[in-house]
């Protein structure tokens, strides 16, 4: 693969706006699925079944997606995963049934596995090595931006036109995919293989699966926080503007993508590491007394400075310890990780908010961060190579 002495080009472009729609088609859906399932006569447990088989899916299916990025040109799978994830849109606006969103949601997850772990790698592949941290930095704040902006729009859309008229967009975006991967020159043809006889195949990278364990570890008390933000403030008669939070945990992430893009490449993975525990902390304990709208904005910093900076970091990170003709598989490792948060995260929240008084709710996440010093603590001299 052909690389250039600087990021911005019209290929990464290319890439960058392709990562923005291809996260902004799924997460535009995922608010609205529950209630679009309701809505066709099923009942919540069914709906709650149907919004996690997306999830489900794309954890299955990564490591194979990823074995097969470094064989294959990943122009061909971006665009096999673009075409899946139109599929899955077109049958969004068209389902009139669980058992045919089943089918939807299924095809959704094989294609946004597909997508995150092809479009990651190619943009890899384009940048110097030297600029992977700020490179992949800006592929983060790409997947948050859409991530913060297609909810937003689903909603607007599903409370002005309706499911259907929602889900329309996300067929705009898988279009608007499928057109930009077309004008990308470099279409990422794989690295040559070591010898096969000598080489067996593996489902995960190794070297990554530390940095896998950690970024799940850190996205837990996020995505607990997703999913019981609205619930524990009102358990615990907090008066603060909760639909602003994640807006603001947007914003601020923005903001310090673009502020640490130039340390990336320039600091060791443990001052990052050190910084992200602090602010997964600052966040949490800001969580735990949120007593009014500037500790809500505590939290929020703090939580985009630990998980949201800590994601772009580990996923530079595993690119840069893996092989180069492992990339792809890299990138699965890492995306293993990530999904067994996002799945993890309102498992656990769900059993704290149940079992335990609800002010020790964020003091019971803490206990992430212990857990995270010490996979670093058995690993770092695997991952000071990095």
């Amino acid at each position: 693969m052909a690389k250039t002495n600087r990021i911005f080009n019209r290929d990464t472009t290319l890439i960058l706006l392709g990562s923005f729609c291809y996260m902004s088609n799924s997460m535009l859906v995922n608010p609205l699925i529950v209630g679009f399932t309701t809505s066709l006569g099923e009942s919540a447990v069914v709906a709650g079944l149907i919004a996690a088989m997306m999830n489900l899916t794309s954890l299955v299916f990564r490591p194979f997606a990823g074995q097969v990025t470094d064989r294959v040109s990943k122009y061909r799978l971006a665009l096999i995963g673009g075409i899946l994830l139109l599929v899955a849109a077109i049958g969004y606006v068209i389902a009139i049934s669980g058992w045919m969103l089943i089918i939807v949601r299924i095809i959704n997850g094989l294609g946004f596995a597909l997508c995150s772990i092809c479009m990651a790698t190619w943009l890899a592949g384009l940048l110097p090595r030297d600029r992977i941290g700020a490179g992949m930095g800006y592929y983060g704040m790409m997947n948050a931006l859409g991530m913060a902006v297609a909810p937003a729009l689903g909603i607007f859309m599903y409370q002005h036109f309706g499911y259907r008229v929602a889900f329309m967009c996300a067929v705009v975006l898988s279009g608007l995919l499928l057109i930009m991967i077309q004008f990308i020159s470099d279409h990422g043809e794989p690295l040559p293989q070591p010898d096969k006889a000598t080489k067996p195949h593996h489902l995960i990278q190794r070297q990554v699966v530390p940095v896998a364990i950690m970024i799940m570890l850190l996205a837990i008390p996020y995505f607990a926080t997703q999913s019981y933000l609205v619930e524990y403030v009102a358990s615990r008669h907090f008066h603060v503007m909760v639909g602003s939070f994640f807006l603001i945990y947007a914003v601020i992430l923005l903001v310090l993508r673009l502020g640490l893009k130039d340390y990336f490449d320039r600091l060791p993975y443990r001052y990052f590491l050190l910084a992200g525990l602090i602010a997964n902390l600052v966040g949490m304990i800001g969580m735990t007394y949120l007593f009014n709208n500037w500790m809500m904005l505590i939290a929020a910093a703090g939580l985009a400075g630990g998980y949201g900076v800590m994601y772009s970091v580990c996923q530079a990170t595993s690119l840069l310890i893996a092989p180069l003709e492992e990339q792809g598989l890299a990138n699965a490792t890492f995306y293993i990780g990530m999904d067994s948060g996002m799945v993890l995260g309102p498992v656990i929240g769900g059993g704290l908010f149940d079992f335990l008084p609800h002010s020790l709710f964020y003091p019971a996440l803490m206990l992430t961060v212990p857990l995270v010093i010490l996979v670093y603590v058995i690993y770092h001299r695997q991952l000071a190579t990095q």
